[in-house]
């Protein structure tokens, strides 16, 4: 990509495209296009072809996708499948189609098997069962990663499909109910020490920023109360689900974007398939390769926002995929590493919450 190469990023209000969007602008990146939901429906194939159209991007990072946590996923779960899908096939299609020089593709680290061998690489994709919470949402993210390396195989494109582990940073989404569960537990966390210090101004900004089932800082205490305590809230104690014992690997966005911006100009589709005899597995595990346990990142994010109450779990609830590591050595292979690691990430994270309420 040279400077001044129009690039879009899909989904540029949303946690990935952000932080790829905040990333190349300070790298010297002038023309940059993004467009909100409003401005553009993905899921509108005619709308989206006509932006193609109009716009002629060169190059597009794929980050738009319809996220959220265990529990959204488990509900919403025909939401989740074909809402992806639908952006996916829209994107891939017309960067095909109007001849954009190079594509990345952004998935997820569940399109792996839950009984994967630890730490997973590429290569046991499609090796055995999905998790069964997150399955729609990890076979429409196979979906687009085949798409990308099919187009490349009958049309001789440059789609490049990226896994990237668990993701948190700026502008994440720290809705309770379907946000992934390290905003969520820093919210709660939260919550729960503006209850403990009686704090109620904090609590009404926070509910006014972002409300709950409907209910907001204008709620009466009673109402507030009530809400918080089937979220697990409470002044004394923050309930979450599971057993605590899953393991998880996260990675500050800012370093996904690097990682992203780095493959995106200096890896192509042939440095990966190169020497195969059947192309396949050919997207990269964007990760730390380190791992951290539910329970200790539930202490550690406790210590960082300074609650002083208890920490429990509810075993009835499930817990997931029990250990999703990935194996980063194919990228690392190629000349990137992370550098922000999870202590940093979560003071970062926290205050940069603390500052938007």
């Amino acid at each position: 990509m040279n400077k001044d190469s129009k690039i879009y990023i899909a989904g540029n209000h949303g946690l990935v495209g952000s932080a790829i969007w905040k990333s190349l602008q300070k790298k010297g990146f002038v023309n940059l296009i993004g467009r909100s939901h409003e401005e553009l429906d993905l899921l509108d194939s005619v709308a989206v072809s006509e932006f193609f159209e109009k716009e002629k991007p060169e190059y597009v990072y794929l980050a738009a996708a319809y996220v959220g946590g265990i529990m959204a996923n488990n509900i919403y779960r025909a939401d989740f499948i074909y809402r992806n899908l639908q952006i996916q096939n829209n994107i891939i299609y017309e960067s095909f189609k109007h001849n954009v020089k190079k594509l990345l593709f952004l998935g997820s680290t569940c399109v792996y098997p839950r009984e994967a061998p630890q730490p997973i690489s590429e290569d046991f994709l499609l090796t055995s069962p999905l998790e069964y919470t997150n399955e729609p949402y990890a076979i429409a993210k196979i979906a687009g990663l085949k798409m990308c390396e099919s187009f490349n195989i009958q049309y001789g494109t440059n789609f490049i499909a990226v896994m990237p582990t668990n993701l948190y940073g700026p502008n994440d989404n720290f809705d309770l109910e379907k946000s992934h569960v390290l905003p969520a537990m820093i919210r709660k966390i939260h919550l729960g020490k503006c209850l403990k210090e009686n704090n109620w101004d904090s609590i009404r900004k926070d509910l006014n920023k972002r409300p709950v089932e409907n209910v907001s800082g204008k709620n009466s205490i009673e109402e507030i109360i009530s809400m918080l305590k089937r979220y697990g809230v409470s002044a004394n104690k923050i309930e979450l689900w599971g057993t605590g014992k899953p393991m998880r690997e996260f990675l500050w966005s800012e370093d996904m974007a690097d990682a992203c911006i780095y493959i995106m100009n200096n890896v192509d589709f042939s440095d990966l398939s190169k020497d195969k005899t059947e192309i396949r597995n050919c997207h990269i595990n964007i990760g730390t390769g380190k791992e951290i346990s539910i329970r200790d990142l539930s202490q550690l994010i406790k210590q960082t926002v300074g609650y002083t109450g208890d920490i429990t779990f509810d075993p009835s609830k499930p817990d997931g995929t029990m250990r999703k590591l990935t194996d980063v050595s194919k990228l690392n292979s190629l000349g990137w590493q992370h550098q922000i690691e999870i202590e940093e990430g979560i003071r970062r994270m926290y205050d940069w919450y603390t500052s938007k309420v």
